[in-house]
């Protein structure tokens, strides 16, 4: 086969793995938010016997092992009435982490107040990488308080802009 062939064919199966985790989490979004809980991601991963559901959750304060334990009691049997895999799979429930990568407006709006480091696909000011304290989010938009020679400086960059954003985790 070459390497063509190779590409076009695995391409049903990605489009079927993101059609997968569209679906769970059409269905678990809903059930978490009916115990106060945020879906984060909701991801399918392996195949066969060894194929896992993994579902990260948040909420205000964050998340407790029993948060977990309910949503994992909760969204079982809903995912088994949508039967994603026609075999036995694992379901994962858990904290997406302290570092994780922000994905969307509210995990910035979460963040108004805290640090954050941003990669970006073009530079501001001949930065490729901001750190700064994140003070407004739009519907398109993050602004920060930035740092630069002695002088605090805001700087508004359009999501679009951000190639990855972490929240800056310092530990004192």
């Amino acid at each position: 086969m070459s390497d063509a062939g190779a590409v076009s064919a695995a391409k049903p199966s990605v489009k079927r793995a993101e059609a997968l985790n569209l679906r769970v989490q059409e269905v678990a979004a809903p059930i978490l938010q009916s115990h106060g809980l945020e879906l984060v991601e909701a991801v399918c991963v392996g195949e066969g016997p060894r194929a896992v559901i993994r579902v990260f959750i948040d909420k205000p304060g964050g998340i407790t092992l029993t948060d977990c334990e309910q949503a994992h009691r909760s969204l079982s049997p809903a995912l088994d009435v949508i039967d994603p895999f026609p075999h036995a799979y694992t379901l994962e429930i858990s904290s997406p982490g302290l570092d994780r990568p922000l994905r969307g407006v509210q995990d910035y709006r979460r963040l108004i107040g805290k640090p954050v480091t941003l990669k970006l696909r073009e530079p501001i000011q001949g930065q490729w990488r901001l750190v700064g304290i994140v003070v407004d989010v739009e519907d398109r938009a993050v602004t920060l308080a930035v740092q630069q020679k002695k002088v605090i400086e805001t700087i508004r960059v359009e999501l679009d802009q951000i190639a990855l954003a972490r929240r800056k985790v310092e530990f004192s």
